[in-house]
């Protein structure tokens, strides 16, 4: 399948900023069952972009500026996907798996979220893959997806109390129970091609990986209740959020700041197609 993605955020500073800086993880790479045919990167303002390779692998780019009101980061490409049934192939892979068991302040868990993992991981005792279906199934169950009550900084047993979320804290909860139970997981930043034929999205999307001795990495999106698809383009990973995620910074000065985004993700070719709108 072959996708077309467009994500652009804004950002208005009033007064204006006297310094901004910003860590772009918008860029995907290639792997087996996925293709980057065509991606570019373009800033509102004349910035220089410094560009490498985090710890992980993904591509970063590093954005500084001097005074501005606003500032729009937009990327745009095709993707071309094949559906692998989940299971992640041909990455580069920079740490041993039991590195992804490490707990951060977002993905740690409290007595009632590893009783909750316990009581699944005993009914798979030997089953890796069987608990982490039965995993992603209940965690998708006992949440509501809802956009009002978390923010980024949202932790796992945050919105695991409250029961209500976004594809962030799914990806949060799944990944800190994961853990709880011995099972190496990570969180992945990226988009999804939604099957309702929405194609004007809040954000982009997020999920989890998780680590089955024989099998590898596999992808769970337990916001859609799916094991990873085509219909999945993966951008970056993390042990969080906050090493995945699509844009992070800080800025020095300025007053009151807003933020905008749009994401558009569609099927290349279909009638109706939505038109470029890079910013120069």
């Amino acid at each position: 399948m072959r996708l077309k993605i467009f994500h652009s955020t804004t950002y208005r500073y009033d007064p204006p900023a006297s310094s901004v800086i910003q860590i772009l993880r918008m860029t995907p790479g290639s792997h087996d069952g996925q293709y980057v045919a065509e991606w570019q990167i373009d800033i509102s303002t004349d910035s220089r972009l410094d560009v490498h390779e985090d710890a992980f692998g993904n591509v970063t780019h590093v954005m500084t500026h001097g005074g501005l009101a606003d500032l729009t980061i937009t990327v745009e490409g095709l993707v071309e996907t094949h559906d692998n049934g989940g299971v992640l192939r041909g990455t580069d892979e920079r740490f041993p798996p039991h590195l992804f068991l490490r707990t951060t302040p977002l993905t740690a868990v409290n007595p009632a979220m590893a009783a909750f993992a316990r009581e699944l991981r005993s009914e798979s005792e030997h089953d890796v893959l069987g608990f982490l279906h039965s995993l992603m199934t209940q965690v998708n169950e006992h949440m509501t997806f809802d956009e009002d009550p978390t923010h980024s900084g949202t932790s796992a047993v945050e919105a695991f109390a409250l029961k209500r979320g976004v594809c962030q804290d799914y990806a949060h909860i799944f990944i800190a129970c994961a853990r709880s139970a011995g099972v190496p997981a990570r969180f992945v930043s990226g988009h999804f091609l939604r099957s309702d034929g929405m194609v004007n999205q809040e954000a982009g999307h997020a999920w989890a990986e998780a680590f089955v001795p024989d099998l590898g990495w596999i992808g769970f999106d337990a916001a859609n209740c799916i094991c990873t698809t085509d219909a999945h383009v993966r951008v970056a990973i993390g042990l969080d959020y906050l090493g995945a995620a699509p844009i992070r910074g800080t800025r020095y000065g300025g007053g009151a700041e807003t933020l905008s985004v749009e994401v558009k993700v569609e099927q290349a070719g279909r009638p109706g197609q939505w038109q470029s709108q890079t910013q120069s």
